[in-house]
């Protein structure tokens, strides 16, 4: 009776619990704490969904169990967002299932399709999801090194794909893709979709493609949809959210779309798990998806807005931060004076002399180590006062160091 459940006990050390718990701790000792840790939208949801959510609560009839895959209304919504944003055609009832936001859906899709022991080929670094949902599962992960020197290169990433499947007995079963990429930021464009459906289709392999950030981007290139590829729907699924795009990451409220046969499997796992969202919230997420879009144009300024300020103020204060092209996260290289640290040393330093809190990148997988993740979830005035707190911490690097060394952090 005392040894670990086999699932909970496959599941490594949650990084983030020791930030979060010191977190905790020092806002219990009055410090104000400035965080950037968790990418949670800090942004009201619109107030036409918000409306639309409350008339819809009104109507006692809406009170009852509702559709795990989703109301008929809500798909024909998302079916109607493909189109217009992709010109990608989809059919509402095979094509389109309704989840409880994109983790969900991808944690669920992982349990329809793995058997113990399927290898899985995941991107490192990467949402945890993404991973973990597999492993959850029972299935075998091979990671995949996204980045190179801090970007991501689609040839460098197509070799190391084929390295992965040449080298994985028994052969893998499905690849998982996100892009724009939560925690990097980084971008692909259709050249490398192409490429990837070619390859997945050579080596019989399913490609599940993470979308969530679909509209904030920060260029006049919108990011592209793999199933705007010919062919892709044969192979691919994809996941997005209304958490970033409409501000309503409470909701939790998201979709998969594309191959008809997955898109089946995770309507059976869901009809036994659960019963969808909530109808108003399905009425109010359709309302979001047929109604204007200026909305969306808005928070988009707002992360960009902030984007610019992180990048000018960082830089001033010391710590060079490349822009990112997407999302609402910058992945940022730890200092030079402080690499030797490792990114959770220097995110705890952050925390406890510049009260700002960072996620860790090897939180995100062992190729995320030597940078941390910023989300842009705090106000301009409380980014530039991060960057104040962060300067004085920056232009004391030495003692910084002798006070953190890492002989000594475990008694910190």
């Amino acid at each position: 009776m005392s040894e670990e459940f086999y699932r909970i006990k496959r599941l490594p050390p949650y990084v983030f619990a020791e930030v979060n718990r010191l977190k905790a701790a020092y806002r219990a000792e009055g410090m104000d704490i400035i965080d950037f840790g968790m990418g949670n939208p800090d942004m009201d949801t619109p107030p036409h969904i918000v409306e639309k959510l409350i008339d819809t609560v009104r109507k006692p009839r809406t009170h009852r169990y509702s559709s795990s895959k989703g109301i008929p209304g809500l798909r024909r919504a998302q079916a109607g967002y493909y189109a217009r944003r992709f010109d990608v055609k989809l059919d509402p009832e095979t094509e389109i299932i309704a989840t409880l936001g994109s983790k969900e859906g991808l944690a669920n899709l992982a349990m329809a399709i793995t058997a113990p022991g399927d290898v899985m080929l995941v991107p490192n670094p990467s949402y945890p999801i993404h991973p973990y949902g597999f492993m959850i599962a029972g299935g075998t992960l091979r990671h995949i090194q996204t980045l190179q020197d801090g970007r991501f290169q689609p040839e460098a990433y197509m070799q190391a794909l084929d390295r992965a499947v040449a080298h994985s007995v028994p052969k893998p079963v499905a690849l998982v893709v996100s892009f724009p990429s939560n925690p990097t930021a980084q971008l692909a464009d259709l050249e490398f979709y192409k490429e990837l459906i070619r390859f997945a289709k050579k080596h019989h392999l399913w490609v599940l493609s993470d979308l969530a950030y679909s509209e904030i981007y920060f260029d006049d290139n919108p990011p592209p949809s793999i199933l705007q590829i010919d062919g892709a729907r044969d192979v691919a699924v994809e996941f997005t959210s209304l958490s970033k795009t409409f501000s309503m990451p409470g909701w939790r409220m998201g979709f998969a779309v594309g191959n008809e046969r997955l898109i089946a499997a995770l309507t059976r796992i869901k009809s036994y798990l659960d019963y969808g969202a909530f109808t108003p919230v399905q009425v109010a997420a359709a309302a979001a998806l047929n109604g204007p879009d200026d909305c969306i144009s808005e928070i988009r300024q707002t992360y960009k807005s902030r984007r610019d300020v992180l990048v000018e103020a960082m830089g001033r204060a010391g710590w060079d931060i490349p822009p990112p092209p997407a999302t609402m996260f910058a992945w940022a290289p730890i200092p030079p004076a402080f690499a030797a640290m490792g990114s959770m040393a220097f995110s705890k330093m952050l925390l406890k002399e510049a009260e700002v809190a960072v996620s860790p990148g090897v939180g995100f997988g062992e190729y995320g180590e030597g940078y941390v993740r910023l989300g842009l979830v705090e106000n301009e005035h409380r980014i530039r006062q991060a960057a104040r707190n962060i300067r004085k911490v920056l232009g004391d690097s030495q003692a910084m160091l002798a006070r953190y060394n890492p002989a000594n952090m475990d008694a910190d």
